[in-house]
């Protein structure tokens, strides 16, 4: 398959707002690819490489070669140079790195270029998620889109069954089942502003769970040993000594269990994020390291018994049984919005991100934001001042998308970069940015509008952990704008301290 194809199948998807028309465009794209190309397809639809990270930034686009005047780049050839950029390291990577790019996007047209900028930028947005894929996959193949939805549950990705089922259809679905030892996907959570709010959606009694700022964890125990793998199928086993000591002794033969792994100070309040990333980041046990906490929430098959299907209330009493309270996340059953409110407020008293709010009679359905589990979280929000401002890629081309923001230093009435976001920008946003930042413009590199701080911005974020990428020494989690506040002056922006006191002491050393 030509990579022509995909690249105008996702401006197609791109400019239609039926969720119809983009499965068909990608069915009828997913139809055309062989075999061999069904994943890579798939993959690249869906804004991902199949490598994951192959080293390539934003600064790897600058000065690209001139586009190729016809098609001729094939799907397998990119694939294999995208393998090929990912395997280079040691000295003199960067620059090998941007040789193999620029030597690629010489061969793409000018569409091309835009696609594969779009897609290794993260930028690619044509709504094709997961369930829209999922969709169209179950639409080319020709069969049931429930049963495409539960083999990439079990499988952990839809490439391969993309595969199977072009190749085999329902037969090759039927082959996917939970095999102890090979991950799944995660079941995930919709969200809600508020206890209220997420008790209205259920209806009735509901258990209440802490939503801890940790890591995912899916623990798989057979005769032979137990693993560990993250929300994104990575297998940490080896990184996690006493997460697998603190295992070792649980009455079970073999168990697929649902948790989070945390870092704990000794009062039982939670380290900053970064400490139980950078934890499981590390690809050894060291002695001196942070140990993690592990809590368990679900169970998904035990003691030769799949119990996916099972309602919660049904998995969490096994859970129960196999599990000792001291490895299980706290939780209340209660039908009163109030109690589960006082929960809440002593789970956030307590450091933690939230709750989670589960209805006691729903499946495990894995990779999907049902309505079963629902998180409520405080919303922080800060004032901040727009810096600088990045030219944007694909559709964003031509206007200034990704922000630069800053808190104010009181000290010293200078602005201090803490992060940058381009999450929450509509389109009629970004026209009035880039508007209005391009009159504020003092230096502009090409890629980088540097503005006077004038610009107040609100801005809405998860939580604070430590980055040595920014002036400030911290970043922003999961940032978003929410709207500009032109009745702002800059001086009246957020500080530095108030940012600090909102991380609820990150700035001190761990």
């Amino acid at each position: 398959m030509l990579l022509t194809e995909i690249a105008r199948t996702s401006a197609a998807v791109a400019a239609t707002t039926s969720r119809k028309a983009k499965t068909g465009l990608l069915a009828d794209c997913l139809r055309d690819a062989g075999p061999g190309e069904a994943a890579i397809v798939v993959a690249y639809l869906s804004g991902e490489l199949p490598q994951r990270q192959i080293g390539v930034g934003y600064a790897s686009f600058r000065d690209l070669p001139p586009p190729a005047a016809e098609p001729a780049l094939t799907v397998p050839e990119v694939h294999t140079a995208f393998s090929e950029i990912g395997a280079v390291s040691g000295k003199g990577s960067v620059a090998r790195r941007r040789d193999l790019l620029t030597a690629l996007m010489a061969r793409a047209t000018h569409a091309e270029q835009d696609f594969l900028i779009r897609l290794l930028s993260g930028e690619l947005r044509q709504g094709a998620l997961d369930g829209v894929m999922a969709e169209a996959t179950a639409k080319a193949a020709g069969v049931p889109a429930a049963d495409v939805r539960r083999a990439v549950m079990l499988r952990g990705s839809l490439g391969p069954v993309a595969t199977a089922a072009l190749t085999d259809g329902a037969a090759g679905l039927s082959a996917f089942t939970l095999e102890v030892g090979r991950p799944i996907k995660p079941m995930l959570a919709a969200s809600a502003p508020s206890i209220d709010e997420a008790y209205a959606k259920l209806d009735g009694e509901a258990a209440v769970e802490w939503k801890l700022d940790g890591i995912r964890a899916q623990i798989h125990i057979r005769p032979s040993g137990i693993s560990v793998f993250t929300r994104t199928l990575d297998d940490i086993t080896a990184r996690l000594p006493e997460v697998v000591e603190a295992l070792r002794g649980l009455p079970v033969r073999d168990a697929v269990l649902d948790g989070e792994l945390i870092a704990l100070r000794f009062d039982g309040s939670p380290h900053p994020f970064q400490v139980t990333s950078a934890r499981t980041a590390t690809r050894t046990a060291r002695t001196n390291t942070v140990p993690l906490s592990l809590f368990l929430f679900d169970v998904l098959h035990l003691d030769g018994e799949d119990l996916l299907d099972r309602p919660g209330a049904e998995r969490h009493a096994a859970l129960a049984r196999a599990v000792p309270e001291e490895l299980r996340m706290p939780r209340i059953v209660t039908a009163d919005p109030a109690e589960a409110a006082a929960f809440f407020t002593d789970a956030v008293a307590r450091g933690h991100e939230g709750v989670l709010v589960k209805s006691p009679g729903t499946p495990y359905t894995a990779g999907r934001r049902g309505a079963g589990w629902i998180k409520v979280k405080p919303r922080h929000t800060l004032d901040l001042v727009v810096l600088a401002v990045e030219w944007g890629h694909g559709r964003r081309r031509g206007l200034l998308s990704n922000l630069h923001l800053g808190a104010r230093d009181p000290g010293t009435g200078e602005f201090v970069m803490l992060g940058k976001t381009f999450k929450g920008l509509t389109d009629k946003l970004l026209a009035w940015q880039t508007e209005k930042l391009r009159a504020l413009a003092v230096k502009d590199d090409g890629w980088t509008v540097h503005v006077k701080p004038e610009l107040v911005v609100e801005i809405a974020f998860d939580g604070i952990q430590r980055s040595p990428r920014y002036p400030a020494g911290i970043a922003l989690r999961f940032a978003r704008v929410l709207r500009y506040r032109e009745d702002k002056p800059a001086s009246e922006a957020d500080t530095l301290q108030t940012v600090l006191d909102l991380g609820g002491g990150i700035h001190e050393t761990p």
